[in-house]
């Protein structure tokens, strides 16, 4: 916390962070599985496809299904359909920012995600 807030200022702070750490705790909840920060490393580089992902991050088409399905109903990634193929991508921008910090920290590939 900021040492130059005043006491309102500061309780003040204290209990919009009260309030928003329910969201923030849900949302760090749905990207703490291995497969889908994966996934979600991958999207962040641009969109791919159901093959495309499954290849990466070696599942099969029916698990990494089941991932996309859980991301998708949790607003993470969005499909875009062309032809028979569904392109995936980022839905929620605020994965960029995680994705980037967890980059800088425990990758060793600086330039594999934008930003």
């Amino acid at each position: 916390m900021n040492a130059n807030l005043n006491k309102p200022e500061a309780d003040s702070h204290f209990a919009e962070l009260q309030h928003q750490a329910g969201d923030a705790a849900a949302f760090l909840k749905q990207l703490a599985n291995e497969k889908r920060l994966l996934i979600l490393c991958r999207l962040a580089l641009g969109e791919a496809t159901v093959s495309e992902l499954c290849e990466m991050a070696g599942l099969s088409q029916s698990a990494m299904s089941q991932h996309l399905a859980k991301m998708r109903s949790e607003g993470l990634v969005t499909g875009r359909k062309a032809g028979l193929q569904v392109h995936y991508s980022i839905a929620d921008e605020r994965c960029h920012g995680i994705l980037k910090h967890l980059k800088e920290d425990f990758c060793t590939a600086a330039d594999s995600l934008p930003g």
